[in-house]
């Protein structure tokens, strides 16, 4: 019986230390660069990157609505964590939730007239806020090679999600 080198698991190969090396490159400036725009974000808009998300998942929306369970799945949240976040968001008077028509056991999010002039106003700032943090960084063949990454991983993460469901 042989022992698995350290690179070698369950049949499964781990990842070198230069692998490793640019693996923590990614997630640590990609967590610095969402960090930088939330930041941003609230101080310029007084929204936080989940409202922003959820008004702008609102503003694109058939008749500026969702089912609640469309809308989790379509930002990528628990529902759980979205219906507390909900909640804050209508105390603020930004969405209003109302009984489903075609469905009485569901209910639909809705953007509110205050919710919809928040997120016109914050947009130009956030959009600043990429452009000169994320785009501005990045010659085009990087930005295009970002997208290939982007497109890469979502495929991976895609396939992933079909095993594992």
């Amino acid at each position: 019986m042989t022992e698995d080198t350290p690179r070698e698991r369950r049949g499964r190969q781990l990842p070198t230390m230069d692998e490793l090396r640019v693996w923590r490159e990614f997630i640590e400036t990609a967590e610095a660069l969402r960090s930088a725009l939330a930041s941003r974000l609230q101080s310029e808009t007084s929204l936080s990157p989940g409202d922003y998300s959820v008004l702008l998942a609102l503003s694109e929306a058939r008749d500026r609505r969702l089912r609640s369970s469309d809308l989790a799945a379509g930002i990528g949240w628990e529902r759980s964590r979205l219906s507390h976040h909900l909640a804050r968001m209508e105390r603020r008077g930004l969405i209003r939730r109302e009984e489903c028509a075609s469905d009485s056991r569901g209910a639909e999010v809705v953007l509110a007239p205050a919710g919809a002039e928040s997120f016109r106003d914050a947009t130009v700032p956030h959009l600043r806020a990429v452009r000169e943090l994320f785009v501005d960084a990045l010659s085009a063949q990087q930005l295009a090679a970002a997208a290939d990454l982007a497109a890469a991983l979502r495929t991976r993460l895609a396939a992933s999600r079909q095993q594992d469901g």
